[in-house]
């Protein structure tokens, strides 16, 4: 099922924020992520949450934005280890999407922008990631959005996929070049 999150839910939001890093850059430190969630996390950034059907959660549990994100949690189970996450297997989610506003610098319109979207390893390939994807299309086009935006690693090939699959195409690119202090 897909519920829609609340604010009340930042710990649980920077947890996932910190396991889909982790998962992409395990020796780093992301203790910067707790500054992302108090700058960008509000009512007006919508957070939803996969979790199996018949959970108990802390929101309501959503109809659907449109047809094509209902009966996700029929084809997941709950599996996740305790490891790093406190919460029991019982109340943790097993996929999370959080989304933003951006402004299209072409246009000037506002549109959606995918702050995250995670999948516990566990349980991706079964297409969870895609229709949390198709549900938020849902979503910004009942809202009047003309378009979604997203980044994602380069090196992250199997979101790549994902979204090549969907029909996402590259826009522009966000280059950076490492600076060193030293002279």
């Amino acid at each position: 099922m897909i519920r829609r999150g609340s604010t009340l839910e930042r710990s649980l939001l920077l947890k996932f924020m910190h396991r889909t890093y982790q998962d992409l850059f395990p020796n780093e430190d992301f203790s910067h992520l707790e500054q992302t969630v108090k700058q960008y996390f509000s009512s007006d950034t919508p957070l939803w949450w996969v979790e199996e059907e018949g959970e108990q959660g802390a929101g309501s549990r959503e109809q659907g934005a449109g047809s094509r994100g209902q009966g996700v949690g029929s084809r997941i189970n709950n599996s996740i280890p305790n490891a790093q996450f406190p919460i029991p297997n019982s109340q943790f989610p097993i996929a999370c999407l959080w989304v933003g506003n951006a402004i299209d610098q072409v246009h000037g319109n506002r549109h959606a922008h995918i702050f995250i979207l995670y999948v516990v390893p566990e349980h991706r390939r079964r297409g969870i990631g895609t229709a949390l994807m198709r549900y938020v299309e849902d979503w910004a086009i009942q809202r009047g959005d003309r378009q979604i935006g997203l980044q994602v690693f380069q090196s992250n090939k199997p979101a790549l996929n994902l979204y090549n699959q969907l029909g996402y195409q590259t826009q522009s690119l966000w280059m950076v070049k490492f600076l060193s202090a030293e002279k």
